[in-house]
């Protein structure tokens, strides 16, 4: 059940975040005390063969918060709001709109991405599995990590997979960037940071992290007075002071070595002619407004602009913050139509743009969320209770009480464009009446980071050596990805 601010066990909640996060950070401060994490082969009896790669980039696009499925990509049974309707007759709160495949329907609010449907394929049975308490952090590690925390070990994020494992694909641009998600000043931002990191891989192959895509350009822009041999002299004194830190001990050669080539890294893009595709505002003004819809849209503009310099893997996020966005916990219809409004029109674009620069095949873009949502009146009497029951009691008396409240593993929606998926294609299926549980072929998150792993050229069973036991690309190797959703 959701978590909210009212919620009788919101102590218990906190107790929970707090031990979770103690548990997180005795993972991360292991991962700094770790050595190099060695790559195992065929001298190690472990035998890997990586699939042909249909795809040299990836772009994520995150619905932060648990975006409803019934309310976008797998529309229900329909009703408008009315005063008195009891709850259990709501499941969509938007009516469906055709596409531009016949055997696919979405949400209204989303015409412009059914217009491009048909460059892409919908998969409706993705599964999450149910991981109790503090769901938003445990499911947001769980998906871009693909293991369940707390682990022993500081998790790579999928992101710092496709950085270790391929490599940058333009060496000046930093393979794994991350938009939208500010790791400072908001709700969990402790959890947050706890993912979006290279874990034992080390600093190199973490992400470049862009909260503001109108100032990503100040990120590479070097000081005015910063010559060379300025820089020369930070970096010694910034060797000086790792190697003198007195968390030093705490610190493995291999770490302290990936953090200084970190540092040499984000130097080489100071000077280099790629950084102006960090610049947003050199997009010419009429493309520049079809992607303006506020920080998303304007992310989608900047992972565009990257992919085309040789970003390897960049994520875009709507922002996770409790309760604020796809965290509708309140108002959900209302969060909802604001929302497709800021997704509709810059996804599309992306796919349009991508499509008309001959990249879309080679750029695997996909969308999706930690789970779906169900409808659930938050904050009055009674509506906590975990019994579906509750719905035959409940009635709509508030347009704030209209849409999807209440957390839902049981089955999401996932879009996939380009890197060889299939056009046009609806994979799997959820059941039309409560509980819309996947009925049909349901992905797992291990075998999604298996499909997604396999269209980037990377077996699941792929493995490193850490603190002398294997650690797979998917949990225990045992992810297999979807060939079905291949052409």
């Amino acid at each position: 059940m959701s978590p909210h601010p009212n919620d009788s066990s919101r102590n218990h909640e906190h107790v929970a975040r707090r031990t979770l996060l103690k548990q997180l950070a005795a993972g991360s401060a292991a991962a700094w005390m770790s050595g190099e994490p060695r790559l195992l082969t065929a001298a190690d009896n472990h035998e890997v063969q990586h699939p042909i790669p249909k795809a040299d980039a990836c772009i994520v696009l995150w619905m932060a918060g648990g975006m409803a499925a019934p309310e976008t990509f797998d529309p229900k049974r329909y009703h408008p709001f009315e005063v008195g309707t009891p709850v259990e007759k709501v499941i969509s709160t938007f009516p469906a709109i055709d596409t531009a495949v016949d055997n696919i329907k979405i949400c209204a609010g989303l015409e412009r991405i059914a217009g491009v449907m048909d460059r892409g394929t919908l998969i409706r049975s993705h599964v999450l599995p149910d991981l109790g308490h503090i769901l938003h952090s445990r499911h947001q590690y769980h998906w871009h990590t693909g293991y369940v925390p707390p682990q022993t070990v500081a998790c790579p994020h999928i992101g710092a997979w496709m950085a270790r494992v391929l490599g940058p694909k333009n060496p000046v641009i930093p393979p794994f960037i991350n938009i939208g998600q500010r790791l400072e000043g908001i709700g969990e931002n402790e959890e947050i940071k706890a993912f979006t990191q290279a874990g034992f891989f080390g600093s190199e192959f973490g992400p470049m992290n862009l909260p503001y895509p109108d100032q990503a350009a100040k990120a590479v822009r070097p000081p005015r007075d910063m010559q060379p041999a300025r820089f020369q002299n930070r970096y010694k004194f910034f060797r000086k002071l790792v190697d003198g830190s007195p968390n030093r001990k705490y610190l493995s050669d291999y770490q302290q070595q990936s953090m200084l080539r970190a540092l040499e890294n984000a130097n080489r893009l100071l000077s280099a002619k790629e950084r102006a595709a960090f610049d947003i505002a050199l997009e010419p003004q009429d493309s520049f407004e079809k992607y303006n819809t506020g920080r998303f849209g304007q992310g989608c503009l900047l992972a565009r602009r990257l992919v085309e310099s040789g970003a390897r893997y960049v994520e875009v996020t709507t922002e996770y913050i409790p309760f604020i966005h796809f965290d509708t916990h309140n108002s959900g219809h209302t969060t909802l139509d604001r929302l497709h409004k800021e997704i509709d029109a810059p996804i599309s674009q992306l796919i349009l743009d991508l499509e008309a620069r001959g990249l879309l095949d080679r750029t695997l873009i996909v969308l999706a969320s930690e789970f779906s949502r169900d409808m659930i009146i938050e904050g009055v009497p009674g509506s906590n209770a975990r019994d579906q029951a509750t719905f035959k009691v409940n009635t709509l008396q508030d347009i704030k009480h209209y849409g999807l409240h209440r957390h839902f593993t049981g089955a999401s929606s996932v879009l996939m464009f380009g890197g060889g998926v299939k056009q046009g294609h609806l994979y799997g299926e959820s059941a039309p009446e409560r509980p819309c549980l996947a009925i049909k072929n349901p992905v797992s998150v291990s075998d999604m980071h298996a499909t997604i792993f396999h269209a980037m050229g990377i077996s699941p069973q792929t493995a490193f050596d850490v603190e002398r036991r294997p650690f797979y690309a998917t949990e225990d190797g045992k992810g297999r990805p979807v060939l079905d959703l291949f052409g």
